[in-house]
């Protein structure tokens, strides 16, 4: 029974750690986009600001298991397959998305604006503003909105057991809840409970390092 628990745990584990990785890559363009297209931003653009707005709206509006049964088609045709591990990153990538971009979004205007205006009174162009300016200023709010991602998507993941998705939410389901036996359960949510505690703990030590080290605690 202890490898399968294992077993669960790493599926869940690898399930999150490449939605999560996944969604960081598509989801920090898009809240840069949001953020550089606003009206005082350094490259505004009112059509394309309103656009992805309310396309990350719609997509952060809708709940999980509804996605996740409502992208069925797209996830059999990406990975071959509706059900398992594979299956299941990609509603959790989807739905992760939206959630990172409105992260980065809010660190990115975290921004001293006079360190922004400092840079273009310098010449600085907007390619120099996002990479050298924003993107660094931000980093430790990037980097605690990216656990918070990893952390929310561990939540999901259990969802995703609803649809055989593989992982500690499937084992619950079909161990635990289809057969009565709440030992198993119980044991899922303690291991998914210690997940949780052990990154949110990890990046808020990371988070930490990286005030303390530009004096900012």
């Amino acid at each position: 029974m202890n490898e399968t628990y294992l077993q669960a745990t790493w599926e869940t584990f690898y399930m999150v750690i490449a939605a999560t990785g996944l969604s960081t890559l598509l989801g920090i363009p898009l809240g840069i986009l949001l953020v550089v297209t606003e009206k005082a931003g350094v490259l505004p653009n009112r059509l394309v600001n309103s656009f992805l707005a309310i396309a990350v709206n719609i997509f952060r509006s809708i709940p999980f298991i509804i996605l996740l049964v409502a992208i069925l088609p797209l996830t059999k045709l990406l990975v071959g397959s509706r059900i398992g591990t594979q299956a299941a990153i990609v509603p959790l990538t989807v739905a992760a998305i939206p959630f990172v971009a409105r992260i980065i979004e809010a660190s990115l205007k975290e921004v001293d604006k006079g360190i922004i205006e400092a840079a273009r009174a310098m010449g600085a162009t907007p390619g120099q503003i996002i990479s050298k300016v924003l993107l660094p200023e931000a980093l430790p709010g990037l980097l605690l909105g990216i656990i918070i991602t990893f952390v929310t998507l561990i939540g999901y993941s259990a969802m995703a057991g609803a649809v055989g998705g593989g992982g500690l939410g499937d084992l619950a389901i079909r161990e635990g809840y289809m057969r009565n036996n709440s030992d198993v359960t119980w044991v899922t949510v303690v291991v998914l409970v210690a997940m949780v505690q052990v990154f949110q703990s990890l990046g808020d030590w990371l988070t930490g390092r990286i005030r303390k080290r530009r004096g900012l605690v």
